[in-house]
C-alpha cells in the first residue's frame, strides 16, 4: 500500500514541491532533535489525543446515565409486578380511612376487617401510578427498599402525655371519623 503521501499526491491534493518541503522539514526537526536531546511537541497530535481522551469521558458518562435509566425502569417493573400479585381487597367500602403520603392527606374507602389490619400493620398502603393499593407488610417493606416514597407509613400515636396537655385524659379512638 502506498503512504499517505503518495496518495494525496496521486489525488492531486498535494504538489511534488510541498510534499518535497515537509518531508525536507521533518528531516530538519529530527535532526535537531537528535543534537539537543530533548523531543519536539506535536501539538496536533497532542490536541487529538485531548479530544479523544473527552469523548471517551463523555461516552462513558452517558453509558453510566443509560445504565441507571435501565435499572430504574427494571425496579419500577419490579415494584409493579410485586404490587399485581400481592394487592389485598379493599373489602365493601364503608369506612374512610385517612393517611397522608407526602405532603396531602388522602382517604380510601376500606371495610372494618380491613381498617383494623392497617392500624395494626398488617396491611399497608402502597400508591403506583396514581393508585391506592392494599398489600401485606412483608412486600410493602421490600417495595418501602427498592423505592420509599411509594409506600405510606401509619403513624403509631405515642402514648407518652405532656404535662401541659388540657385534653390528656381523653382518649382519641384510631377508629374515629369527622
Amino acid at each position: 500500500m502506498a503512504s499517505l503521501q503518495d496518495q494525496f499526491l496521486k489525488a492531486g491534493l498535494v504538489d511534488k514541491n510541498k510534499a518535497k518541503l515537509v518531508h525536507q522539514d521533518k528531516v530538519k526537526q529530527k535532526k535537531v532533535e537528535r543534537r539537543t536531546g530533548s523531543e519536539s511537541v506535536d501539538e496536533a497530535r497532542l490536541a487529538a489525543l485531548e479530544v479523544q481522551r473527552k469523548n471517551a469521558e463523555r461516552a462513558r458518562e452517558l453509558n453510566a446515565q443509560r445504565d441507571a435509566a435501565a435499572a430504574q425502569k427494571a425496579i419500577m417493573a419490579q415494584i409493579a409486578q410485586m404490587v399485581q400479585i400481592n394487592r389485598q381487597s379493599k373489602g365493601n367500602g364503608d369506612i374512610a380511612y385517612y393517611y397522608t403520603h407526602g405532603t396531602k392527606i388522602d382517604k380510601i374507602y376500606v371495610s372494618a376487617e380491613v381498617q383494623k389490619h392497617l392500624i395494626a400493620g398488617r396491611l399497608m398502603i402502597v400508591c403506583v401510578d396514581g393508585k391506592t393499593e392494599l398489600l401485606p407488610r412483608v412486600i410493602a417493606e421490600k417495595i418501602e427498599e427498592r423505592d420509599a416514597t411509594l409506600v405510606v407509613r401509619v403513624k403509631k400515636t405515642s402514648s407518652e402525655v405532656d404535662e401541659d396537655d388540657p385534653y390528656a385524659a381523653y382518649q382519641i379512638p384510631d377508629d374515629f371519623t369527622w
